[in-house]
């Protein structure tokens, strides 16, 4: 692994000669190189029902480049690797030893990949993209990359971005594979369908219909805006969407049935850097589906709670999330938010009960230097209802994250 990435630096090095040496030659295949390098070690300890008192300190290295290519415009190619890499620092993090053959970091394990290697062409307001790519649509709710975990989920694609009406953007894409964050890749037969209308200043619509292979058509109509007061600004955003039988299936995998609805309603009211907001998510229940709402190829990291309770999937008898939010930007000294959520099901289960518990999130963002940013980062999450079966958890994680950009 380590050999990947070193052959990867002199590759680059070799290339930046290559420029020095021979840049007329060069330039012939590409144009305006522009480098990006990233670092980012993490400190994260988590305390639930499986890892007790466990901790890991892991380190992302991301490579990449960006250039024109062959002295066309608007054709680019896009390069990017990225090594997950632990080090030997690692304290019992799921319940084994360093020395255990079954031994792995469940959330961030020891990998290096080709994260994006894309090509892409632009004109007339039609942007077309061919190869791997790191996809975040909207809020990350239902297609995400997955930023927050040190490997990211990135797609192999082909799609067409249409910018060409002022306002207006329209995206289809087609994937052929979902590249996970633990080294797991799955072969999908999914369209993505994506529409946007800025109408006003005041208000952004957004309709979409995500057809996840063998799994469910997410179709859905989004609002949000910014309203300017007197006396603050308003951030909003509403949406409702429904999951039907999958259109698309991947091999023989079938297509099953679903039939559950998603609506969220939330306002952020910003002012002298205070930030204060609320929010209602509802996450509906099975009914006669398969399963309750549940969004796959979601960023769900930053989706109800950061302690992850509900990553693995939206209990049967749906999830509800109400939310209060506090914040405060400090300029240079830093921005601070805290997260209250309180869970309760949509449905009440077999026992009659209705309490998924509730969550306390912080996190506190500096800039410490030219390019280095820190970021503390703490979720506390205490169980309901016994009958649910989740656990009192708490993770806290110390963070530094390091970018630097450069023209070859």
């Amino acid at each position: 692994m380590n050999k990947i990435k070193m052959s990867l630096v002199a590759a680059l090095a070799a290339a930046a000669a290559t420029t020095g040496a021979n840049a007329g030659a060069l330039d012939s295949i590409l144009s305006n190189p522009k480098l990006d390098v990233e670092l980012r070690p993490r400190y994260e300890a988590v305390d639930d029902s499986v890892h007790k008192d466990a901790s890991a300190l892991t380190v992302r290295t991301a490579i990449g480049v960006k250039a024109g290519l062959l002295g066309v415009d608007g054709l680019n190619a896009q390069l990017q690797a990225m090594s997950v890499d632990h080090f030997g620092l690692v304290n019992d993090y799921n319940g084994k030893t360093a020395g255990d053959p079954a031994y792995a970091v469940v959330a961030d394990p020891a990998q290096t990949r080709m994260t994006q290697a894309n090509i892409s062409y632009t004109a007339n307001g039609f942007t077309g993209i061919l190869g791997r790519k790191m996809v975040v649509l909207d809020n990350a709710r239902f297609i995400g990359n997955v930023g927050w975990r040190q490997m990211p989920q990135t797609y192999d694609l082909a799609a067409g971005i249409y910018n060409g009406v002022e306002n207006l953007s329209l995206l289809a894409a087609y994937v052929s594979r979902v590249n996970k964050v633990v080294q797991a890749t799955s072969d999908t037969n999914t369209v993505l369908l994506h529409a946007s209308y800025k109408v006003m200043p005041e208000l952004t619509v957004t309709a979409y219909d995500y057809m996840v292979a063998s799994y469910a058509d997410h179709i859905g109509i989004r609002a949000t805006g910014k309203v300017k007061l007197d006396a603050a600004t308003l951030k909003y955003e509403a949406e409702y969407a429904m999951q039907n039988d999958a259109s698309m299936e991947e091999g023989n995998a079938g297509k099953p049935t679903q039939d559950a609805t998603y609506y969220k309603l939330a306002v952020d009211a910003m002012a002298s850097g205070f930030t204060v907001g609320a929010g209602y998510e509802v996450l509906g229940e099975k009914g006669s589906g398969t399963n309750a709402f549940y969004t796959p190829l979601a960023t769900l990291h930053a989706m109800n709670g950061w302690a992850d309770v509900f990553l693995g999937g939206t209990p049967d008898e749906g999830l509800v999330d109400m939310t209060l939010k506090v914040g405060y930007n400090a300029g240079e000294m830093g921005k601070i938010v805290g997260v209250y959520h309180n869970f309760t099901s949509d449905v009440n289960n077999a026992a009659g009960q209705d309490d998924l518990g509730s969550e306390i999130d912080v996190a506190y963002k500096v800039k410490v230097a030219k390019g280095l940013g820190l970021l503390l980062k703490g979720a506390w999450y205490t169980a309901g209802d016994a009958s649910f079966g989740k656990n009192d958890t708490t993770k806290y994680w110390v963070q530094l994250d390091y970018k630097f950009h450069a023209e070859l």
